[in-house]
């Protein structure tokens, strides 16, 4: 078992309607402070994704800090749940049964830890010095099903006809299985989270060369901008998170 490591971090987030749509389905948690980033995109149109994305971020932001990760975990995961099953409901109750959905992509740090949970296509990528952009997350979505099944390569993906639709939503279903991964944290090691709005316009290597710019303001203003600058007929949501090794800072 290693011993404990203790990391201080830093972040930036922004989010931005796009190009093209009227409405900002997006939501985002920027919350250092309690070792908390969430990105939700809402799905359902306005007046549903909007208000899904709205009400889980809103849920989430009143988590508190925990002594334990498993708490910290299971709170998220708890919560995620609650929202479900009130989302699920007032889709039932809608006339023409509208599904009110979000995607979610959290990361949480505890001490030298850090967890990955996700429902959807929303994202979170690592970049780690000497190492290639890695995303930490799998897409639950038809296309990642069918390059699963070898059906699909990965490069046909983003101009697919099923490429926007997600298998699994918070909201989509009366019940929802959220996926993590945990992750032991290096010095420098930096993350992204982000909507689908992102790499729809950015390739991975682009990704790559501009989350490593700059501090993460600069990071995420450089992401962000870049998608601005293309097509962007999405809305696009960008976190980017800086952990530095306490005692390791140059």
């Amino acid at each position: 078992m290693s011993s404990t490591r203790n990391f201080s971090w830093k972040s930036a987030s922004r989010t931005d309607v796009g190009n093209v749509r009227q409405v900002n389905e997006d939501s985002c948690l920027d919350a250092p402070g309690r070792g908390l980033w969430i990105v939700a995109d809402g799905r359902g149109g306005h007046s549903a994704g909007d208000v899904a994305s709205q009400m889980l971020v809103s849920k989430l932001g009143g988590i508190a800090s925990h002594e334990k990760l498993s708490a910290f975990v299971d709170d998220v995961e708890d919560r995620i749940l609650e929202v479900n099953q009130r989302l699920y409901d007032m889709s039932c109750q809608e006339p023409d049964a509208k599904v009110m959905g979000t995607t979610i992509a959290a990361l949480l740090a505890f001490r030298q830890h850090i967890v990955c949970m996700w429902v959807g296509d929303s994202r979170v990528y690592r970049l780690r010095e000497g190492e290639l952009l890695r995303q930490m997350t799998t897409d639950h979505s038809e296309v990642e099903e069918m390059i699963a099944e070898g059906k699909l390569d990965e490069a046909s993906a983003l101009d697919h006809p099923s490429a926007n639709v997600v298998t699994r939503a918070v909201g989509g279903l009366e019940h929802v299985y959220v996926d993590l991964e945990v992750d032991e944290l290096e010095d420098k090691d930096r993350f992204l989270i982000c909507s689908d709005g992102l790499f729809k316009d950015l390739s991975e290597e682009e990704i790559e060369e501009l989350l490593g710019q700059g501090s993460c303001v600069n990071a995420c203003d450089g992401l962000l901008d870049t998608a601005l600058s293309r097509e962007c007929a999405d809305n696009v949501t960008v976190i980017v998170v800086e952990f530095n090794e306490i005692g390791q800072e140059a």
